[in-house]
């Protein structure tokens, strides 16, 4: 078989070879050479489709369902009416066909019957802006003028499947679609040729740890760990080894390389695999360097947390994003709580439970938020908030919440969006979005508008996507 004859089955192996860090590294550069894909179609050419406001994103995921009856959406008149039927109040044609706005609905609703569970936390005014802001969130509180909350979100998955349905905008059962992440490294070019784009930083389920799909591979998340002596899988070697013996070893093979070069000039999948390990050298140099902490001052550590247990981990995790950020990375979605349904699934013990929570992630939020402003980088870096969906305004089990689509909360921060504002409400009890309610790609799609991309100029031949898979950006809260 001659060179010509072979090169075909040499690039659909490299194209396939995605398993471990260089087979990342690898399917970034044959995305760079219009190798990445096998039906013909080339991805965009990573320019923005229109002046970005945002350079990057750091996506935080309350796994599990966040109350948002005690977060960001108060409810006087739960705790009114705390105790009583919800048919017995002046709220009982809520669960009326003609009341509710959301046409597609997964499951019956299971608060029928329920028994109206009060708040279980005070809220209180923060800011110029006045907004409330529930007790567990002091530090968030502080710092609500920076934000835009969006109190009128829905979503149809009642189980947490939602988890992906948030991230792809598409129901569980329907299939597996790419997520907001993997559009934006679609659309997008490198910031920088040392570091991944698109970082996935916590436990993710299952059901949810798949990003590319039919975009590729390419487009999955690099999976991230916090340790700066293990941050990636497979990106150190099995044994140790003497410096001057791995740079004798990668001194030779780039001179074999540069035989095989010389060799075979036209041969664009060899020149890729060949920049894809030096790509996994730059990688495996450069993520270790960015979670090391030892030059960030103790005032930075301790402002994200870092020195109270509760918060530690996650502060670390939002620490490292800010470091990522500043260094060019576009996308790092971060999932707290993750594992199983999630930590913020409160069937049981609402309040402890919130108090909890609460501690681990007040103080890294505010941290990150204010040590951005303080670098002058909120403006270019847009943070969001979300979660699966909200709980019921109806008690589960005497002291807890159900998982409740109708009606919860998300709020995004920096990048271009107006500051202090609340958009969009529920009822009185917080059962349902009344007031410009909101699917969850609506979020995808502000997202999108404030990095440059036009959703629908980001489909790919082939797939057809339906209109409400693109969203629609929320106008309101965008400066």
């Amino acid at each position: 078989m001659n060179h010509s004859e072979a090169t075909p089955s040499r690039r659909a192996f490299l194209s396939s070879s995605g398993a471990g860090f260089a087979g990342l590294a690898l399917s970034a550069i044959l995305q760079q050479d219009s190798l990445g894909s096998s039906s013909g179609w080339l991805p965009p050419d990573g320019r923005p489709h229109f002046a970005s406001k945002a350079k990057s994103v750091i996506w935080m995921f309350m796994n599990g369902g966040v109350s948002h009856m005690e977060s960001f959406d108060p409810k006087p008149m739960l705790t009114k009416y705390g105790g009583k039927m919800i048919t017995d109040t002046p709220y009982a044609d809520v669960f009326s066909p003609k009341k509710l706005k959301i046409e597609r609905v997964a499951a019956p609703i299971a608060t029928r019957a329920s028994t109206l569970f009060p708040m279980q936390d005070g809220f209180r005014k923060y800011g110029e802006s006045g907004i409330e802001v529930c007790n567990n969130f002091p530090r968030i509180g502080a710092n609500v003028d920076k934000l835009a909350i969006v109190r009128s979100m829905w979503t149809t998955d009642s189980n947490h499947g939602a988890q992906t349905q948030f991230h792809s905008g598409r129901h569980f059962v329907d299939g597996q679609f790419p997520t907001l992440g993997a559009w934006i490294h679609y659309g997008l070019g490198t910031l920088n040729d040392n570091l991944p784009q698109f970082i996935s930083i916590g436990t993710r389920p299952y059901w949810n740890i798949r990003d590319g799909l039919y975009l590729g591979q390419t487009h999955d998340a690099v999976p991230l760990r916090i340790d700066p002596k293990s941050p990636l899988d497979y990106a150190a070697p099995e044994k140790e080894f003497a410096a001057d013996a791995r740079t004798i070893g990668i001194d030779l093979s780039r001179k074999l390389n540069a035989i095989k070069e010389d060799r075979y000039p036209a041969d664009k999948s060899l020149a890729a695999r060949i920049a894809s390990y030096e790509l996994a050298y730059r990688m495996q140099m450069s993520v270790p360097e960015v979670i090391d902490f030892s030059k960030e001052t103790e005032a930075t550590k301790k402002l994200y947390g870092l020195d109270d247990p509760n918060a530690r981990d996650f502060g670390s995790q939002l620490l490292a994003s800010r470091r990522f950020v500043e260094r060019g990375v576009r996308f790092i979605q971060i999932q707290h709580g993750g594992g199983g349904a999630g930590a913020w699934d409160a069937h049981f013990h609402l309040r402890p439970a919130m108090v909890t929570l609460g501690s681990w992630v007040d103080k890294p939020i505010a941290g990150l938020l204010e040590d951005l402003e303080a670098r002058g980088m909120l403006d270019e870096t847009l943070v969001v908030f979300a979660t699966e969906f909200g709980r019921t305004p109806g008690s589960q089990n005497g002291d807890g919440r159900d998982h409740h689509i109708f009606g919860f909360t998300v709020w995004m921060a920096g990048g271009g969006l107006k500051r202090g504002v609340v958009h969009g409400a529920t009822d009185e009890i917080g059962f349902q979005a009344v007031e410009n309610p909101h699917y969850v790609t609506d979020i995808h799609a502000t997202i999108l508008r404030q990095m440059g991309l036009e959703p629908r100029k980001l489909d790919v031949p082939g797939r057809k996507r339906l209109e409400i898979d693109y969203g629609k950006a929320i106008e309101e809260i965008i400066a």
